[in-house]
């Protein structure tokens, strides 16, 4: 009876070994020509909404998972989302008048924007303390309420024009150090713009701007005075021809206050808005002569003055106003007479 070879004591058998070797190099072959699939637990993480799902349970899995995606030139050709998204010239706006540029930090959804009527839910940061700013999150009418003749309320309700739902923005103001304020617009209901409105609507809502306006110019407000009469211009301005004749009143009034604010150049202009329509404004002509003596246009400052005493010879303002006109006149006249003398003499 034959019996199996046995191995002699302390001699091993090397079979098996280099047989399980060929199968571990046949195994690592097949698993090296398979295609690499980024690893689906990172893509999950990095899409889920939920901040709280997006914390793994086990802490050294995690540093495993962020040390193999750093300096990895094999798997950088994955999910562009694992990229930073550059800024794009779509995230800055600047707005029209100059008073601010935004920043999108966060963009919103959708393309309605807040219009006259909507309801807004937003928060602010970064204004000063005092400003008058409710903390935390409040709600504000856009064309509506008093909240808009605060100091910071003109540039929000600016801002909240150009945003959309969800938006979180920063504003840089022209000369303003420290940090940017930021905005957040969480929510609005529908509004409607100024076109949408009808005649009769747009006629009583500005209405109620000049009202407001004379208030606060009564009140030695000239400032917030001229942000009424300008909204209320802006409702007005989308009436078909001819338009409303309360458009005289506004652009005289709005003059005013502009020459108290010491802009004499948009005074002119106002005035010439109203001498358009009724050139025999006694009001406008005062305004803009007062404004032309400011800009150094005493020819035609005396003019305007000249016609407004031809029809009024007893309007004080008028008169006082002209005397100064020709004094400064004759100290030009006087310091040009000494400055061609030291030429020539």
């Amino acid at each position: 009876m034959e019996t199996p070879p046995v191995n002699p004591v302390g001699e091993k058998d090397t079979s098996q070994p280099q047989q399980q070797w060929e199968k571990n190099l046949d195994l690592t072959t097949q698993i090296r020509q398979q295609p690499r699939d980024p690893p689906t637990e990172i893509l999950e993480l990095r899409v889920s909404p939920d901040p709280d799902s997006q914390t793994l349970e086990n802490p050294q899995e995690t540093e495993k998972l962020a040390t193999g995606l750093e300096g990895d030139s094999d798997k950088s050709h994955g999910s562009a989302s694992e990229v930073p998204e550059p800024l794009q010239a779509s995230d800055l706006w600047s707005c029209p008048d100059g008073s601010f540029v935004k920043k999108i930090i966060i963009r919103g959804h959708g393309l309605d924007k807040p219009k006259l009527g909507s309801r807004c839910r937003v928060q602010a940061f970064g204004f000063t303390l005092g400003s008058g700013l409710p903390e935390g999150w409040t709600e504000l009418t856009m064309g509506l309420g008093p909240w808009r003749e605060e100091t910071w309320g003109e540039l929000i309700e600016k801002c909240l024009e150009s945003m959309c739902q969800g938006e979180q923005a920063e504003l840089q103001l022209p000369g303003r150090s420290g940090p940017p304020i930021r905005l957040t617009l969480a929510s609005f209901t529908q509004g409607r713009d100024s076109w949408e409105l009808e005649a009769t609507e747009k006629e009583a809502l500005a209405r109620e701007e000049r009202a407001r306006g004379t208030e606060l110019f009564r009140a030695g407000n000239p400032e917030l005075a001229a942000r009424c009469y300008g909204r209320a211009l802006r409702l007005l301005l989308t009436l078909p021809p001819p338009g409303s004749p309360e458009r005289t009143v506004l652009h005289a009034n709005l003059a005013a206050c502009q020459l108290l604010l010491g802009q004499p150049h948009l005074a002119a202009q106002s005035c010439d808005r109203v001498l358009e329509r009724e050139p025999g404004h006694l009001k406008a002509l005062y305004r803009r002569g007062v404004a032309q003596a400011a800009l150094g246009n005493l020819e035609k400052a005396t003019a305007d003055l000249k016609k407004v005493l031809a029809v009024d010879p007893k309007n004080r303002a008028a008169q006082e106003e002209l005397g100064k006109v020709i004094i400064q006149g004759k100290k030009q006249d006087a310091g040009l007479a000494q400055g061609l003398r030291k030429m020539f003499g």
